[in-house]
């Protein structure tokens, strides 16, 4: 132990938060210091990435859908987990390095977070893509356990914390008391599926083929989970259906409303699910303390609304909700003798 910490003084130990949609690195004592698109440009038919490993991140995410034949921009996450093992390493390699220097010949310590809801297989290819990406150590912390710390809750004490963090391909919701979770459940329903609700309505109503960040600025600019101010217009273009030619229309916030609502729901169901295992003590606690909102999802508007009507619990967003997970790694790292009881490492799932 003593030798892993001086080869620490050589490194920087880093907490990642491995989202479907952002990867986030923090640094002990320093915060988040990167914050980019999961998306890697890659030529097409192969794992080989361009520009020497660069094409990552925000450069990637421009080009999605605007991809000439011999390129392809690939998302290698689906649902929080790994879908393309190699394109994930080279994704994670290029942001540990961005973070460690290049110049340093010792691999840092890595927390990573994962869904609660994922098998020993899928936590294994998470631990050996970080570890095959330059890792010295490498320990996985499930996501609401991270969101909670980066939130400020009081996870360590005898009473009951409730986070629900919405991201975009898990949804996690769980209650924690002494430091762990008492009770929780990880649904595949988050960001995503907003997303790709809003792509059918346009499909459905418009005959318009929209792309995957129109949607996403759609949902931003005009989606809401609950009637929040004065209802408000977009124009949308894409591709008409039946023509193929470009075309333009305008939508209203009040019809993406409702077609985010079968997502939505299923969010709900999940939340209302978890509070109904809790013991009683916990949920007697949660009456007080009511709900924390993490994750980029729980950004959509409106949403602590629909949840705290549907629960009677207070619901309320997190500061930063979008970097609760990193800033959680962050603060494991700094208190990780007395947390890494409850991490996973390379020993816990070999």
């Amino acid at each position: 132990m003593l030798f892993d910490r001086l080869l620490g003084l050589f490194s920087v130990d880093m907490g990642i938060d491995l989202g479907t949609c952002n990867t986030l690195v923090a640094v002990r004592g320093q915060g988040i210091v990167l914050n980019e698109p999961s998306v890697v440009a890659v030529k097409k038919g192969t794992n080989q990435v361009l520009k020497d490993g660069q094409a990552v991140g925000w450069v990637a995410k421009e080009m999605l859908g605007k991809t000439p034949g011999s390129i392809t921009a690939i998302r290698p996450l689906k649902d929080g987990v790994i879908s393309d093992f190699d394109i994930t390493e080279a994704m994670l390699g290029y942001f540990i390095r961005k973070v460690n220097g290049r110049g340093k010949i010792i691999g840092p310590r890595v927390v990573v977070s994962v869904p609660s809801g994922i098998t020993l297989v899928e936590k294994r290819a998470v631990y050996d893509s970080a570890r095959r990406a330059g890792a010295r150590r490498t320990f996985l912390i499930e996501e609401p356990v991270a969101a909670a710390i980066g939130a400020g809750l009081p996870v360590a004490e005898p009473m009951a914390s409730m986070i629900v963090d919405i991201g975009g391909g898990t949804t996690e919701v769980a209650i924690m008391s002494l430091g762990d979770i008492a009770t929780c459940e990880s649904v595949r329903v988050a960001g995503d599926d907003m997303d790709e609700a809003i792509i059918n309505h346009m499909k459905r109503t418009y005959n318009l083929m929209i792309g995957e960040q129109t949607s996403e600025r759609i949902k931003i600019q005009i989606g809401s989970a609950a009637l929040v101010g004065e209802e408000t217009e977009m124009d949308v273009r894409g591709r008409d259906m039946i023509s193929g030619l470009p075309r333009k229309t305008t939508i209203t916030s009040g019809e993406i409303r409702e077609a985010l609502q079968e997502p939505i729901q299923a969010i709900i169901d999940t939340v209302t699910r978890t509070l109904e295992r809790a013991e009683p003590e916990l949920a007697a606690d949660l009456v007080e303390k009511g709900i924390t909102l993490a994750g980029g999802g729980a950004l959509l508007k409106g949403l602590p609304i629909v949840i705290q009507k549907a629960t009677g619990l207070e619901a309320r967003l997190a500061d930063d909700p979008l970097t609760c997970v990193a800033r959680g790694t962050a603060l494991f790292l700094e208190h990780f003798e007395e947390w890494k009881q409850v991490l996973e490492n390379d020993l816990d799932i070999a």
